[in-house]
C-alpha cells in the first residue's frame, strides 16, 4: 500500500489554525449566506442576509426558512430539499427550480439565485446556502459576450480542464490542458469519445449526473478517475453549468474539470469548515482576495485571475493597492486606515487595472479576522464587477434622452404609463394643447376629459391594461382655451427585453374635423339606408302581389292539364312541380325583402319567424333563444333584423356546418344580438379589406343607432358576431311576441 504524505497547502494550514477566519469570511461576503438544520429552522444569518430579508440574525435564527420564501413556492422549496438530502450527490445551485424569488421581511419578493451544500457535523446534518440578489442584473442589459477566439485563448491558458458540449448532449470542444492531460487528440475526444478515459466504476455515475442535469438545465459537479497520459487514473472534480444564448435559449454545457487526486487522499483529514471555506472562495463570481494585514495578497480565486489577465502566481505577494487605478490611490489611503482601525468597508465605488490596461468598475468590501487583542490576522476583500451594469445605466440613460428629444419634436400627443396604469410622461406637444405642466398632466388628467367621455375611456384603458393588448379609443380632450376636441387615442403595452410587461405607450391625434365630416357622412348613409328600404319593400310587395300571383294561377292551369292525355300528364306533372318551387322561392325572397313581418309579429317573434323559415330553406338547424322583455323602437328592430340576415347568409355560404347558434337578449339598458357557429371561421381584417360590403354595411347600419358590433374569428376556429346596441328606458316594458 501506497504511504499517503501530508502535503497540505501552507495557506490551507494557516487557515485551519484560525478558524475565526471562516466567520469573517462569511460576514464580509456581499451574498446572503444562511445555514439550516434537518427541519428547516434558521442556525447561520450573516450580515449579508440581514440585509438583503431586512431582517436581523436575531429575529431569523431558530425561524423556519419558508418564513423567507414566497408562499407558492414553499411546497416545491421543500419537495427539492428533500430530494436533494435523499440524493445524497452534492449539488451546487438550485436552477432546476427556475427563477427563485426571495421574501424579505417587508413582504416584497425579489428574484435570487441560491447554492446549496450539505454538511455533517457533530452527528447532525445540516444545509447551507449562499443566496445572491439578482434585481439589478435583471435590470441591466446583457453585457457583450467574448468572442470565440478569446475564449479559446483563455482556456487554453487556464489552469484547469475545460470542455463544451451542445444541445445534442455531445461534447464539441476541449481545451488544451485537457488533452495535454489525456495525451489523446481532440478527435478522439469529440462527441462520447471522452468516456473512454473515464474509470469503469465511475462511467455511469458520471453519465447520470451528466444526463439527469443536462435534461434539467441544471448545474451539476461531480469527481471521478480520469486516465492520464501515463497510464494511471486521476481523480477529477469536474463542474458543469449550462450555457445560454442571448435570446435565452439553451446552448449547451460548459465545465471545468480540475485534477484532486492530491485532495482526495487528504479528504477526510480536512476540517469541515476548511473544505467549506475553500469551496466558497473558489467558486465566488466575485475578484475575491485573501490580505495580509500589510496588505499583500495571500490568495486570490479564479475569478479575479481570469478578468484582471494575471495568474494567481503573478497576483500572491503583490500589495493589493497596486490594482487600483491612480486616482483612486487617495480613497485606498483613507480606507485603508479605516480597516486598520477596525472599520468594515462597504460597497465603496472604485476603479481596477487589468493586466491589459482596461479600466473595471468594482465595489469594495472588506472584512478582517483579528485576534484577542483586535489586531488583524487576515482580511477577505471581495470586489462585485459592475463595469457591465455602468456600461447599461449609461445606455439606458442616453436611450432616455434621445427618446425625449424625438417626442417632443413629434407631430403627435405622446404619453406614457407605468405598471400602475398611471401616466408617468406627456411629450411637449401634451403640455401646450392643455396648457399645463407635466406633474398638473399626471394629477388632474381625468378633469380635462369630457364628462361623458370619461367611463368610457377608463373602460377602455383598464380593459386593454389588464389583457395587455393594443387598444384605441376616441374622447374629447380640454383645450389650453377651454374648446373640447375629439382626440384618437391609440395605446400599445411595452415589454422589456425578458418579456415582462412594462406599461403602456400611446399617442393622441385631433380628429376633430374628421369626426365633424363622419357625421355628415353618417346622415347621407342614413338617409340612403331609408331610400334602400323603401325600394326593397317595393320589390317585396310587387313579387309576393303581382308575380307569385301569376305563378299560382299558371299552377292551376297545370292542373287542368291533367286531364288531358297520359303524355301531356307527365309533362303537366314536372311542370307543376317546377313553378311551385319557383312559387316557394319567390315568396322567400319576398320575406327576405320585406319587413313587414316585424310589423306584424314584432321584433322578437319577427325574427324568430324567419330563423324557422330559413332553417327550413337552407336544410340546416338553428337555435334561436331570447329573453327580451321590452318593445324594440321600430328602427332597432329592423337593424337587427337585418344585421341577423347578413350574418346567416354569410354562415352558410361560408362556414359549411349545419348548426348555427342565435341569441338576443337584454342587459342593463343593451340589446344584444349574438350569431355564432363553429365552422370554418376566417381573417377579419382580411375581409373587411376586400370587395365584399356584407361586414361594411353591418356594421354601417350599428353605427347609425349607436351601437357596436365585434366579430371574433380564426380560421378553422369558428365565428361569433357580437352586436351591443342601447335602448333608452323609458320605452314600455311588455313580453316580447313569439
Amino acid at each position: 500500500m501506497t504511504t499517503q504524505i501530508d502535503q497540505r497547502d501552507p495557506r490551507d494550514q494557516k487557515l485551519h489554525e484560525y478558524p475565526d477566519l471562516l466567520s469573517g469570511i462569511i460576514e464580509s461576503a456581499m451574498d446572503a449566506i444562511i445555514a439550516i438544520n434537518e427541519s428547516q429552522s434558521i442556525t447561520l444569518f450573516n450580515a449579508a442576509a440581514e440585509k438583503m430579508f431586512r431582517c436581523t440574525a436575531d429575529e431569523a435564527i431558530g425561524d423556519s426558512i419558508e418564513r423567507f420564501i414566497p408562499a407558492r413556492f414553499r411546497a416545491e422549496h421543500s419537495g427539492h430539499l428533500r430530494r436533494f438530502d435523499e440524493d445524497g450527490v452534492p449539488c451546487r445551485a438550485m436552477s432546476g427550480l427556475g427563477l427563485l424569488y426571495g421574501l424579505r421581511a417587508t413582504g416584497e419578493e425579489f428574484p435570487m439565485e441560491a447554492a446549496i451544500s450539505k454538511v455533517e457535523s457533530g452527528g447532525k446534518r445540516f444545509f447551507s446556502v449562499v443566496i445572491r440578489d439578482i434585481t439589478e442584473r435583471h435590470r441591466a442589459e446583457e453585457g457583450v459576450r467574448e468572442s470565440e477566439k478569446r475564449f479559446r485563448l483563455v482556456a487554453d491558458t487556464a489552469p484547469v480542464l475545460i470542455w463544451m458540449s451542445g444541445t445534442d448532449k455531445l461534447c464539441n470542444y476541449f481545451n488544451q490542458p485537457w488533452l495535454d492531460f489525456t495525451g489523446r487528440s481532440l478527435e478522439e475526444e469529440l462527441g462520447n469519445g471522452w468516456a473512454g478515459g473515464v474509470h469503469p466504476d465511475d462511467l455511469q455515475r458520471c453519465l447520470d449526473t451528466y444526463c439527469q442535469s443536462f435534461d434539467r438545465r441544471e448545474k451539476f459537479r461531480m469527481e471521478y478517475r480520469l486516465r492520464h497520459r501515463d497510464g494511471g487514473y486521476r481523480w477529477i472534480l469536474d463542474i458543469g453549468v449550462p450555457r445560454f444564448n442571448p435570446d435565452g435559449s439553451f446552448a449547451g454545457y460548459i465545465g471545468t474539470g480540475v485534477d484532486i487526486n492530491e485532495r482526495k487522499r487528504m479528504e477526510e483529514e480536512r476540517q469541515l469548515s476548511q473544505s467549506r471555506f475553500r469551496q466558497f472562495f473558489e467558486t465566488m463570481p466575485e475578484y475575491c482576495y485573501m490580505v495580509s494585514p500589510e496588505g499583500e495578497i495571500i490568495d486570490v480565486n479564479r475569478q479575479a485571475c481570469a478578468t484582471l489577465g494575471y495568474s494567481k502566481d503573478e497576483l500572491v505577494g503583490k500589495r493589493l493597492t497596486t490594482l487600483y487605478a491612480p486616482e483612486c490611490h487617495p480613497k485606498m489611503r483613507e480606507l485603508f486606515e479605516k480597516w486598520r482601525a477596525g472599520e468594515e468597508l462597504r460597497n465603496e465605488e472604485m476603479i481596477v487595472i487589468t493586466k491589459q490596461g482596461q479600466r473595471r468598475t468594482v465595489l469594495l468590501n472588506v472584512g478582517s479576522v483579528r485576534d484577542s487583542q483586535g489586531h488583524i490576522l487576515h482580511s477577505t476583500s471581495v470586489q462585485v464587477d459592475i463595469t457591465e451594469r455602468r456600461r447599461a445605466e449609461d445606455v439606458v440613460r442616453e436611450s432616455e434622452e434621445r427618446f425625449r428629444l424625438v417626442a417632443d419634436s413629434a407631430p403627435v400627443m405622446i404619453w406614457m404609463s407605468g405598471l400602475d396604469k398611471k401616466p408617468t410622461y406627456f411629450n411637449k406637444l401634451w403640455l401646450d394643447f392643455t396648457g399645463l405642466s407635466e406633474t398638473d398632466l399626471r394629477d388632474r388628467l381625468s378633469e380635462i376629459v369630457h364628462p361623458e367621455d370619461c367611463q368610457q375611456c377608463r373602460d377602455v384603458y383598464c380593459r386593454g391594461f389588464d389583457q395587455q393588448q393594443p387598444f384605441r379609443k376616441e374622447c374629447r380632450l380640454r383645450r389650453y382655451d377651454g374648446q373640447y376636441r375629439w382626440m384618437l387615442d391609440i395605446g400599445v403595452p411595452r415589454f422589456h427585453k425578458d418579456g415582462s410587461f412594462a406599461g403602456y405607450i400611446g399617442s393622441c391625434i385631433d380628429v376633430t374635423e374628421h369626426k365633424l365630416a363622419q357625421e355628415a357622412m353618417s346622415q347621407m348613409t342614413r338617409k340612403l339606408i331609408e331610400a334602400q328600404e323603401q325600394e326593397r319593400s317595393w320589390i317585396g310587395r310587387e313579387l309576393h302581389d303581382d308575380i307569385n300571383q301569376r305563378l299560382a294561377i299558371l299552377n292551376v292551369e297545370l292542373e287542368q292539364l291533367k286531364e288531358n292525355p297520359v303524355e301531356l300528364g307527365i309533362r303537366a306533372r314536372e311542370l307543376q312541380k317546377r313553378v311551385s318551387e319557383i312559387s316557394n322561392d319567390v315568396q322567400a325572397l319576398s320575406h327576405d325583402l320585406d319587413s313587414s313581418k316585424l310589423e306584424y309579429l314584432g321584433v322578437v317573434a319577427g325574427m324568430k319567424s324567419w330563423c324557422k323559415e330559413f332553417a327550413e330553406r337552407q336544410g340546416m338547424q338553428i337555435d334561436c333563444r331570447h329573453d327580451v322583455q321590452r318593445t324594440l323602437p321600430p328602427e332597432i328592430g329592423l337593424c337587427l333584423f337585418r344585421v341577423l340576415q347578413e350574418a346567416l347568409h354569410n354562415a352558410v355560404k361560408h362556414s359549411g356546418v349545419k348548426r348555427i347558434e342565435v341569441e338576443l337578449r337584454q342587459n342593463s339598458g343593451e340589446i344584444h344580438l349574438i350569431v355564432r357557429d363553429s365552422g370554418r371561421g376566417f381573417e377579419v381584417e382580411k375581409a373587411l379589406q376586400g370587395k365584399g360590403l356584407g361586414l361594411t354595411s353591418m356594421r354601417e347600419r350599428i353605427r347609425l343607432v349607436n351601437g357596436t358590433m365585434t366579430i371574433q374569428s380564426k380560421p378553422m376556429a369558428g365565428t361569433a358576431i357580437h352586436v351591443r346596441v342601447p335602448v333608452e328606458l323609458p320605452y314600455e316594458v311588455q313580453l316580447a311576441a313569439g
